[in-house]
Order: C-alpha cells, then sequence, then structure tokens
C-alpha cells in the first residue's frame, strides 16, 4: 500500500489512536516530515500540536555512533556503553553537546516563534513521524519525551521497517504502525507524494494549531496556583528548589536526588508530577550550590547531605504548614534515611527509588522510625542485594517494593509510573505520626 501524501497518512493513523480521544494526550511531530502527519493526528484527536526538536549526540569522527541526544529544557540521554567503548572524554562529550545544543536552540526558535513548549510531564505524549527506518531519531525522541517526564509514551509512524519497530517497542510504551515490512527501502517510496517539507511549513502548521488549540492546552492538567522557584537555607548554604502545593495538599514531599542529578532530574520531575496530581506537595531541591557539586567528596558526604535535607525539610514545614515526608534516588537515598533518622525530625514516611540507604550509617537506620519502603528493580541485581542487607537493620515499618523488569533508572516502558504508583500509595498511607510500633517487612 502507498499513502497519497503525509496528510493522508496523517488521517489514518488518527482512525488507529481514537482510544486516546479525551485524554490528557499532547502530540509531537518531528520536523521536518513527521509535523504534517502530527498536525492531522492532532485534528483528529482534537488534541494539541507540538513539535518536538531533538539532537543525535554522535561519535566525533563517527557522528552516525550516536552515544546520546539532547532536547529542550536541558534534558539529556546518555548512552554509557557506547560512550565507554569509543572511550569518549568529557571534554570530547561536552564539545559535541555544545555544538548540538546550539543548533537545537536555533530549530525551536526558528519553528516555535517565541510560543512557549507544550508541557509533556504527567501527559500521553504521542511522537509522530512519517514513517521509520532505522528508527534512530524515533528512539532519540522517545527517551528525550520520558526524560521530559511524559506518563505514556505512543510513538506513531505510518510505515515502518520491521525490525525498527520491534526495537522501538522495547523504548516506548506503544508503537502504533499500520504498515510493516521486511525490507523497507526508503520511506519516501510508501508515499505517491513525498514532496520535502519546508521550514516554513513546519512554522505554519504549528502557528495554525496553536490558533486553534484551546487556551488550556498550553497549561499543564497537573497545573498548581502556587508552582515557584525558590531558595531554601539550609545548612550554611541556600539552595535552589521547586516549590509546588496544590490547593488542600495534606503533606509535602522533599525529593533528595542522587549524585551526578539535580532538582531537574527528569525521572524526579515525573514521580513528583504524579504526587501532585494525587494532591500532595512537593520540594525538589539541589543538596549542594553549583560550585560543592564540582567537589565530588561532596557528592558522597552523606552526613552533609542529611544535614541539609534536614535543614530543607524544617524549613518546608515553616512555610507550607504541611507534614514532611521524603523521596530520596541513588544516594539521596541515603541521605534522607540519615535525616529522617535525626531527633525531632518528625518525617511522617521515606521512599527509596533505586536508592543505596547502605551508605547510610548502621546507627541511623536502627534509629529510623518513618515507614519506609525500598523500591528497585528486578535487573539491579546489586542494588537489590543492598537494600536487603540494609532492611535487615531497620526496626521500622518497612517494605522493598521489586519493579519487574527495571533497571537502575527505571529507564524501561511502564516502569517509572509503577514507581510514582508505589510511592503515592505509600505517602497517602502514612499520613499520621511515624509509627513507633513493632516493624512489619515484606519483599
Amino acid at each position: 500500500m502507498r499513502y497519497d501524501d503525509r496528510r493522508t497518512a496523517g488521517r489514518l493513523l488518527a482512525e488507529r489512536l481514537q482510544e486516546l480521544r479525551g485524554r490528557d494526550v499532547v502530540v509531537l511531530g518531528l520536523p521536518r516530515g513527521g509535523v504534517p502527519v502530527a498536525a492531522e493526528v492532532a485534528r483528529g484527536l482534537g488534541a494539541p500540536l507540538d513539535v518536538l526538536v531533538v539532537r543525535k549526540l554522535g561519535v566525533p569522527g563517527q557522528p552516525e555512533w550516536g552515544f546520546g541526544a539532547i532536547g529542550e529544557h536541558g534534558v539529556r540521554v546518555l548512552n554509557e556503553d557506547v560512550i565507554d567503548a569509543a572511550g569518549l572524554r568529557t571534554g570530547e562529550r561536552e564539545a559535541v553537546e555544545e555544538a548540538e545544543r546550539g543548533e537545537l536552540e536555533r530549530r525551536v526558535r526558528s519553528y516555535r516563534r517565541e510560543r512557549p513548549a507544550l508541557p509533556v510531564a504527567g501527559r500521553t505524549a504521542v511522537v509522530v513521524d512519517d514513517g521509520l527506518a532505522t528508527g534512530a531519531t524515533a528512539e532519540a525522541a522517545c527517551r528525550v519525551v520520558r526524560g521530559q517526564g511524559a506518563a505514556r509514551i505512543v510513538l506513531a509512524v505510518p510505515v515502518g521497517a520491521s525490525h525498527s519497530v520491534a526495537r522501538l517497542e522495547r523504548v516506548a510504551d506503544d508503537v502504533v504502525c499500520p504498515h510493516t515490512h521486511q525490507i523497507l527501502g526508503s520511506v519516501g517510496a510508501w508515499y505517491r507524494d513525498f514532496t520535502q517539507v519546508t521550514d516554513a511549513e513546519v512554522t505554519s502548521l504549528l502557528a495554525q494549531a496553536a490558533r486553534a488549540a484551546p487556551r488550556s492546552s498550553a497549561a499543564p492538567a497537573a497545573a498548581s496556583p502556587s508552582d515557584r522557584e525558590v531558595l531554601v537555607p539550609a545548612a550554611g548554604a541556600r539552595v535552589g528548589a521547586r516549590l509546588v502545593v496544590p490547593d488542600g495538599a495534606p503533606a509535602a514531599v522533599a525529593f533528595a536526588h542522587g549524585s551526578g542529578s539535580s532538582r531537574h532530574s527528569p525521572r524526579n520531575r515525573y514521580v513528583a508530577t504524579a504526587l501532585n496530581r494525587a494532591g500532595l506537595a512537593t520540594l525538589l531541591l539541589d543538596l549542594l550550590t553549583d560550585e560543592e557539586a564540582q567537589d565530588r567528596h561532596n557528592v558522597f558526604d552523606i552526613l552533609l547531605l542529611a544535614r541539609r535535607l534536614h535543614a530543607a525539610s524544617m524549613w518546608l514545614r515553616g512555610e507550607t504548614g504541611l507534614p514532611v515526608a521524603y523521596f530520596g534516588a541513588s544516594t539521596g537515598a541515603a541521605a534522607a534515611l540519615e535525616a529522617a533518622a535525626l531527633s525531632g525530625s518528625d518525617v511522617r514516611s521515606v521512599v527509596s527509588r533505586g536508592g543505596r540507604p547502605d551508605l547510610a550509617t548502621p546507627a541511623a537506620l536502627i534509629r529510623l522510625r518513618a515507614p519506609t519502603l525500598l523500591i528497585v528493580g528486578s535487573r539491579d541485581t546489586q542494588v537489590l542485594s543492598l537494600n536487603r542487607l540494609a532492611a535487615d537493620r531497620m526496626h521500622c515499618e518497612h517494605r522493598i517494593a521489586v519493579v519487574p523488569g527495571a533497571t537502575h533508572l527505571f529507564e524501561e516502558p511502564g516502569t517509572l509510573t509503577t514507581v510514582a504508583e508505589l510511592a503515592r500509595g505509600w505517602f497517602t498511607a502514612h499520613l499520621d505520626r511515624p509509627g513507633t510500633g513493632a516493624p512489619r517487612r515484606s519483599a
């Protein structure tokens, strides 16, 4: 079968996606050829349309060998296996990213003309292109959208190579491709009219969609009357943070990120958005200043991080009047446990994602009274063993939740959604004062 043109393909694709109509969806077209297809999909679903500009980070001298990808808002996705295999040094990676970041920003300015990007955090993102040959660009796009906190990613293409579709099914939550072929050849061969799309056409389609969309489509469904960047006094420093307080929130959750991350961590942002939707307030914060973070010793100084988190939670309690819980990732989980074990912390509960509770002191694990949930991926075997060893020292109510098929960063489709659901359930179930009774354990 051959499509008449991209718009015809988009209308047929929209029919295959009708189960998404009426849901919290944003349609993202890959420029340039994917945007006319995406425009028809967005029209058919009654959903807002935006452009998804991604840039592949290619190994110097071998640009087709991608070691990662970048997207808007500073999102960066790296493939550590490729970095190790290519022997890339930090300076080489930074030089490639700087060049690609400049080109990405130029294209975004050209296409959007000062319009803000549509938010994807907590929403279903439908990523659309006009075809899938190698699938490299689509894979990078899906990973970038995952990094921006999308709740569900649907990759939709009119035609694709069978092997590429199969590989992308491990990256996106769903792949919709009406026509797959063992031997695809060029994507253009499957269209009667495959005229090159111009930048002007992309800009025009986006402008038309923006004029037609209801004003509310530009705001995330999780929008809160209180959502602001703040500076938090925390044990000798003022650290940057993002505070979101939904109306009527019963509690606030302070996030402690892991080494090499920040309050902009896409995974923590995704979990925070899910908690906001459940009515909980969140504080995403940096526990170190930019200068302090340059010293790797500070990054792994668990006691320093714990003091900072404790001070931030005292500020958070005074600012909102709400009881406080902790969510920690990687080394941040150890800091959260240390902080929760401090005298007078009064922390309601703690959740760890892919955490290193073994880095907390044994005394803190024994003193801890806040109900604690340890979430670990089933394929993160070393960290799972370390969590079990740490749990054996705990005298509080605690549980180890193992997420099937997940690795350390929970990059696999659906695994981060499971983390958010587990965290939401644990926090809402433990809104009262921290437990002091006999421990309850499960794995």
